[in-house]
């Protein structure tokens, strides 16, 4: 199977299965996006979910948070992981969204990255998901699947698996095509033990082709 066919299947797959696939984080407006995306970092979007709420209620723009002491923003998040940091970034970001850009968040990848506590994935996830730009953010769940299934081959980085991806998937489809990596990964191609046999893409996974090749 050529590369193009692997992407083209997936697609028409997806298109067909999940055709409106969109985060599970719970915003109203880009700074809420950015302040959940920043607090999913190696921890569950139902537990950000969860502080959310009132989170938003105490600091529902980028002036009141700025305007709240650390210690105040880590009495909301604490049950989430790692809070101490995650409390100082949402603090320095929101400072920092008020004095350089008037509190509104910059449509922009690379001024994304200048706010503490945002990376590239970070950034691109704002782009893809409240800006529907053309940009693939690459977490533990996309750069797993899309090695196993095929879509990358020895990919060493997140960068190389974005590079890779954006090259091969149409640009008017990514934003939803991170969903659907995404979701794929964390519900049916898991990290251990991936339920390859409730798979609708089995049939062109390169992990699942090499499995069935070893059992014979």
């Amino acid at each position: 199977m050529t590369t193009k066919e692997r992407y083209s299947r997936l697609i028409a797959y997806f298109e067909k299965t999940r055709p409106d696939a969109q985060s599970e984080l719970h915003y109203e407006d880009p700074f809420q996006l950015l302040v959940a995306v920043i607090l999913s970092a190696q921890c569950t979007d139902k537990r950000v979910n969860m502080v959310t709420p009132a989170l938003f209620r105490a600091f529902p723009d980028a002036d009141a948070m700025a305007a709240a002491s650390v210690e105040e923003i880590y009495g909301y998040i604490k049950s989430v992981s790692y809070p101490n940091n995650k409390s100082r970034h949402l603090s320095g970001m929101s400072r920092k969204l008020v004095s350089d850009f008037g509190g509104v968040v910059p449509d922009d990848v690379e001024l994304l990255q200048t706010l503490p506590g945002v990376g590239r994935k970070t950034a691109n996830v704002v782009e893809a998901v409240f800006f529907n730009r053309s940009v693939m953010p690459v977490d533990t769940h996309v750069f797993r699947v899309s090695e196993r299934i095929g879509l990358t081959t020895n990919s060493k980085t997140p960068l190389q698996t974005e590079l890779t991806l954006e090259k091969h998937i149409p640009a008017e489809k990514i934003p939803v095509a991170h969903h659907w990596l995404i979701l794929h990964g964390r519900y049916v191609c898991t990290a251990r033990s991936p339920h390859c046999d409730d798979c609708g893409i089995s049939g062109i996974c390169r992990y699942f082709g090499r499995k069935v090749t070893s059992d014979q």
